[in-house]
């Protein structure tokens, strides 16, 4: 057995088995070995205290205590007395830091002598953060138009099954045009909750978000996407705009990976966010469809494009060694589910329940100390409240009442604008950090003069727009070769504007499979650019990736300059 997808063995009586040893304890992350905690006296006690605040620190408010290992990684099992007791101890060390603990899993430990066997244990500790309200996860739900995308989001927010004919996904439509034909068009948020204990918030009574969101100390927000080929760059958009921890390929046991799906996969390796699979529909087909569905996946995830090991989630146990592995770039969980009959819906609510942050805390807390910069990806005005920028908030922190800038406009200037508020998961708050996603009031700034793709930007940056900027690219897929000249529609975070080669470095021509640098210029308007930004481009079946490796201002080109100009006076006129 792979000892990846069987890291737990059965015995005979189907008692479950710890493995003899696990990977040695490493000393970064959120993930602490403990042989035993046994009355601990009062400096060890304070030393554990200390650690323990540590390892939340780095999992940005979770840690995962292995209780009876040793730091080698060896099991050595505890009694029952021994077990009580160390946890007793952390649960005291937890309540100093005002932490909570739950079970994960607790597991015999096989020793020589059978009546002597021993017991291991997992436990989550959380604490929300203290500049946090909760733990935020960001997850993009992918996949082929028609694979019940909409109706799984529905019923693991709603908490109520589907009745075969697409009920739970109504509320997730935004339009018209999509109840009518039951295809996702635009993109939908929706929010899972969870408490301290594991438990999904959003199916008590009162099911607003707003008390969703003040119940919960970890909070999924799932990006539902569009399927169909023919919305393929709003699912694009909404990959590189809104920047998910994670994405959920979904595809359906009846018919298999076809259309978008592996188009979909691909975006998602491009841009690498970790990946997971749910193969939804398993309630209408036989177990041979299945088999052949999981194995048709399996063999597109082995390919030499994804490179991925393809784990198979069945029981509880799975599902927490596929939430603590899928940081690991080859790790893809598979999950199986039925939305009519609710068939292992519990393994994947429990594996977003364990899912962890990716972002480490030193990484978090550099983002926070840099000028602050967010991305606009929607614009729209407000009754009594004025023109609000929604986003995505890429570094440092914004507070209400501070100054900043908006742009760059059509000339290539930024405006400076006051925020007047801010909302954060629908509820009104004071400050916003670096990875949260929000709401900004302008007041009675001119939404017209605003779009999406515009950044809001602290002035200690000096921001610059750029229309031409040269980057190193991959070329996925071409019929021919693509040279000087060539056009097609390039995302680069929440931009998306049509852009031209202007050249191509030491080479007349790019094939598919080939890498090359080129330089990009902009046909519409500047943007604003960070150097390292990650690429797509696309113009029908042609599709590339790449980064951007250096920027060049509207300063630096003459010709430009005068275009400026030029548009700066007829915007005058």
């Amino acid at each position: 057995m792979d000892p990846i997808v069987g890291l737990f063995g059965e015995m005979e009586d189907d008692t479950k088995i710890l493995p003899e040893i696990l990977p040695p304890e490493i000393e970064e992350g959120n993930v602490e070995y403990k042989l035993k905690l046994v009355n601990p006296s009062d400096d060890r006690f304070e030393h554990l205290v200390t650690q323990m605040k540590w390892r939340l620190q780095e999992g940005q408010g979770e840690a995962i205590y292995e209780i009876g290992v040793a730091d080698n990684g060896m099991l050595a099992g505890l009694t029952d007395d021994e077990m009580s007791a160390s946890l007793n101890t952390l649960q005291q060390m937890a309540s100093r830091l005002g932490a909570t603990t739950s079970m994960l899993r607790e597991r015999v430990v096989e020793t020589a002598h059978a009546e002597s066997r021993k017991r291991a244990a997992e436990i989550l500790v959380r604490k929300v953060p203290d500049d946090q309200q909760f733990i935020d996860l960001r997850l993009a739900v992918l996949g082929n138009v028609d694979t019940g995308k909409s109706t799984l989001l529905g019923v693991l927010t709603q908490g109520e099954l589907d009745n075969g004919r697409g009920r739970a996904r109504l509320n997730l439509f935004r339009h018209l045009h999509e109840i009518q034909s039951g295809r996702t068009s635009s993109i939908s948020h929706e929010i899972l909750g969870f408490n301290s204990n594991g438990e999904v918030v959003n199916y008590s009574e009162s099911r607003t978000a707003e008390a969703i969101c003040e119940n919960s100390t970890k909070l999924i927000t799932l990006i539902d996407l569009a399927g169909h080929h023919k919305y393929l760059k709003t699912t694009i958009f909404g990959l590189t705009g809104y920047s998910p921890d994670f994405a959920m390929l979904v595809v359906s046991a009846a018919t298999g990976i076809v259309g978008t799906t592996r188009e979909h996969l691909g975006l998602a390796l491009a841009l690498e966010v970790p990946i997971f699979v749910v193969i939804s529909k398993v309630d209408i087909c036989s177990q041979r469809v299945v088999k052949r569905t999981l194995e048709q996946l399996e063999r597109l995830l082995k390919s030499p494009g994804s490179k991925k090991v393809p784990m198979r989630v069945e029981s509880e146990d799975d599902a927490i060694m596929a939430a603590s592995t899928i940081s690991s770039e080859s790790i893809a969980p598979i999950f199986t589910v039925s939305n009519v009959t609710g068939k292992h819906l519990d393994l994947l609510t429990k594996f977003l329940n364990v899912l962890p942050p990716l972002r480490s805390h030193k990484d978090r807390e550099g983002h926070l100390q840099q000028p602050a910069i967010h991305q606009v990806e929607e614009v729209y005005c407000v009754p009594d409240v004025g023109t609000v920028l929604g986003g995505t908030l890429i570094r440092g922190s914004i507070k209400e009442g501070e100054k900043m800038l908006v742009g760059p406009m059509d000339t290539g200037e930024f405006q400076e604008v006051i925020i007047q508020g801010l909302h954060r998961s629908r509820r009104p708050c004071r400050m916003v950090r670096a990875g949260e996603a929000c709401s900004v009031s302008l007041g009675s700034h001119d939404k017209s003069t605003l779009r999406k793709g515009m950044v809001l930007v602290s002035p200690k940056l000096n921001p610059q727009a750029c229309t031409s900027f040269e980057a190193e690219i991959y070329l996925l897929f071409h019929a021919n070769s693509i040279g000087r000249g060539f056009q097609c529609t390039l995302h680069i975070g929440s931009v998306c504007q049509t852009a031209i080669i202007d050249g191509i470095i030491q080479k007349d021509s790019i094939q598919t499979g080939e890498k090359a640098v080129v330089i990009f210029r902009f046909i519409k308007q500047p943007e604003y650019i960070r150097l390292g930004s990650r690429l797509l481009f696309r113009e029908g079946p042609t599709k590339g990736m790449g980064q951007i490796t250096k920027v060049m201002p509207m300063e630096q080109n003459p010709f430009l300059r005068a275009v400026s100009k030029n548009r700066k006076r007829k915007l005058q006129q």
